[in-house]
């Protein structure tokens, strides 16, 4: 394993880690905040508006 670390350099290659992860959970949170399911700071919208109206008794 140590010999890995002698072809990439440990802080490019962390930092190139830490980037892609950060990058990824983004994209990820992205996505799910586009569903209807998982929009956690909307809530769910509910499929069309269908309105019932009440007429007045006669």
């Amino acid at each position: 394993m140590w010999r890995i670390w002698l072809l990439f350099d440990p802080r490019r290659a962390l930092v190139a880690l830490f980037i892609f992860l950060f990058v990824l959970a983004l994209l990820i949170h992205f996505i799910l905040l586009s569903t209807d399911r998982f929009n956690w700071l909307d809530g769910p919208h509910m499929g069309g508006t269908t309105s019932m109206q009440q007429s007045a008794p006669k």
